[in-house]
């Protein structure tokens, strides 16, 4: 078969980073509302029809009696002040105490209902989030920061939850705006338009004020962003910090950015409030003008004195949500970014998925099977090349070779953690792209280099992939890898709680609970990747020990790097450069006088111990 180069592959298409540079995007939501969104927002709602329906209708209520306060005390006045009443005067304050109950009542409950829709959606969308995150494609996630991820989880689906909580009083605004609107015109046509003279105005400064304050936000929010990278990371790298005594220059790194991002905020927060004292100006316009010319007609007896007061009221009315709305309106720009990369998020295609038709396996034979993979992580780039493998059911096959060779690439292949380019990988026999993910993560168990464990008890731990093992099973396989006796030592045993990535214990010692979890699942394909790099001397010769029971039964692949790790298995494959240059038992590979000779008759502990001089010289020679 011709070698495979670069330009033979069939490498997957280039795909977007899934949370790149977001700047493009702000600056297209900042322009104008994107209609997409709101549709899928609405989708969002649907299921809760019911409840937004009675909270529209709470609304509509509470806008008509607001509205009819004005009136209300308009003709409270007209009727006693003016001494033309033919209503008790206690019946006028009974009627407009009632409006004012049902107001207050109907307004706390368009709160309540908006706060509880917004609740209802952000639980869906931070379950949807969770659960698409979970499936989506090692291949999209080895390329995102994990700090973006975060802040789409918290800083945006916050952002949505502040405008989904306060929308309802947006729309009651807007109720009240358009209503206050018509019965201005309605009372009095002539002081209605002079009202609404100071109108263009008000559109006219927001035109000139909007885009001069759109670098401002973003620079807040670029601001806020850098400080929590900066945070998270020196979190995340504390104990290198203070092996280095680098916390005085960190906190005066720190510091700046601290400052930096506190000037933005100031500006960002200054901008936002520009648009109150400019409403209240225009409020005061507008109040002058009624009152010159209302005055006048009241003099001239063309208005009554109680409908004075009355149109006064409806025009602090009229001003006073065009006030909130207008500080409302940022926080909806602010909402419709970062539905979009909500949304963004969640539109990354899951490539690793069942088939419609994927069978499940069930009572197979454990073999493993490599025909000519050809994989890469990066297009044009693959790190194997046309590779092809056979293990057998209850083989123990070593893989071996420099870092880089495609050793944990091929593992996680079986585990279909990626989809080859080329060529077929198969388990049982069976297409890893024809069965169900679940029965090949029941057939397949793997135990990592980096050990990863949960916040929770250690048995919680051990049976973290086998929820359905006894207490018995779990013990009886930290036994089989030496984890019982420190266990058994810690404060409350095996319900002893471990701290985040379980902290509270050694790495070894969480190597080892990571190996208990593994077997514990008793899979019919065992594969260690590098798993007793992080363990010592004397406890990986009780660990060795304790595999060669354990692999018995068992298809196991083991990855090592120590030479001393991979002597007794029964199969040695070792690769170079993604490559397959030799393989045998450890007596026939000597024999062969090859890589692995090389390597072991240098008395190298490790094959990335050798020089890549040497290396690469060793690889031309066997190839």
């Amino acid at each position: 078969m011709s070698a495979i180069t670069p330009d033979t592959i069939t490498p997957p298409p280039p795909r977007r980073a899934v949370l790149g540079s977001r700047e493009g995007d702000d600056e297209a939501v900042f322009a104008a509302l994107d209609t997409r969104i709101i549709r899928r927002f609405s989708r969002l709602l649907a299921p809760y029809k019911w409840t937004l329906a009675a909270a529209v209708a709470s609304i509509l209520i509470f806008v008509a009696t607001n509205v009819a306060v004005p009136a209300a005390i308009g003709i409270v006045i007209q009727n006693t002040i003016a001494g033309q009443s033919h209503t008790p005067f206690g019946w006028l304050i009974g009627g407009f105490a009632a409006l004012i109950v049902v107001s207050l009542v109907f307004s706390f409950l368009q709160d309540w209902l908006s706060a509880r829709l917004a609740q209802q959606v952000i639980f869906d969308l931070r379950r949807s989030m969770f659960s698409h995150l979970q499936d989506m494609s090692l291949s999209v996630l080895d390329q995102t920061h994990v700090g973006r991820i975060m802040a789409r989880l918290q800083g945006d689906v916050n952002a949505l939850q502040e405008f989904l909580e306060g929308s309802m009083g947006a729309l009651a605004d807007m109720v009240i705006l358009v209503t206050v609107i018509a019965v201005l015109l309605a009372m009095n046509l002539k002081l209605g338009l002079l009202t609404l003279t100071v109108l263009p105005a008000l559109i006219g400064l927001r035109a000139l004020w909007l885009p001069r304050v759109k670098d401002t936000f973003r620079r807040a929010r670029d601001a806020s962003s850098i400080v929590n990278g900066a945070l998270a990371e020196n979190i995340n790298g504390i104990r290198t910090v203070q092996e280095s005594r680098r916390e005085a220059v960190n906190f005066g790194l720190f510091e700046e950015k601290v400052r930096e991002n506190f000037e933005a905020q100031v500006d960002a927060a200054r901008a936002a409030r520009i648009m109150t004292p400019t409403v209240s100006i225009l409020t005061g316009i507008a109040m002058a003008i009624i009152v010159v010319v209302g005055g006048n007609e009241v003099l001239g007896h063309t208005l009554k004195v109680g409908e004075m007061v009355a149109y006064i009221l409806y025009v602090r009315k009229f001003f006073e949500p065009v006030a909130t709305l207008s500080q409302q309106y940022t926080g909806m720009q602010r909402a419709m970014a970062a539905g979009y990369r909500i949304f963004e998020v969640l539109d990354v295609p899951v490539t690793i998925k069942d088939k419609p038709d994927a069978v499940a396996l069930e009572h197979i034979e454990s073999s493993i099977e490599l025909d000519h993979v050809t994989f890469g992580y990066r297009p044009g780039q693959p790190v194997l090349h046309d590779v092809s493998l056979s293990v057998k059911p209850r083989e123990l096959v070593a893989l071996v070779g420099p870092t880089g060779s495609g050793k944990t690439s091929i593992t996680a292949l079986v585990n279909r953690f990626y989809d080859v380019w080329d060529g077929q990988v198969r388990v049982g026999g069976h297409d890893v792209r024809d069965v169900t993910l679940a029965s090949l993560g029941r057939t397949v168990a793997m135990v990592l280099q980096e050990p990863f464990l949960f916040t929770g008890t250690v048995m919680e731990n051990i049976r973290y992939s086998t929820p359905g093992a006894t207490r018995e099973q779990a013990i009886a396989a930290a036994k089989s890898v030496a984890a019982h006796d420190f266990i058994i030592k810690l404060p409350n045993g095996y319900d002893s709680e471990l701290g985040q990535r379980g902290r509270n214990v050694s790495i070894g010692q969480r190597q080892l609970i990571s190996f208990a979890r593994a077997l514990v699942a008793d899979p019919q394909i065992l594969i260690l990747d590098e798993a007793t790099a992080n363990i010592d001397s004397f406890t990986e010769l009780a660990i060795q020990r304790a595999l060669k029971v354990l692999f018995q039964g068992r298809t196991s692949l083991v990855i090592a790097h120590r030479l001393a790790t991979v002597r007794d298995a029964d199969r040695i494959v070792v690769l170079q450069q993604g490559r397959i240059v030799e393989q045998g038992d450890h007596d026939q590979l000597i024999a062969a006088k090859g890589l692995y000779a090389h390597l072991y008759s240098s008395n190298y502990a490790s094959f990335d111990d050798v020089a890549r001089a040497e290396d690469e010289a060793v690889f031309e020679m066997q190839t």
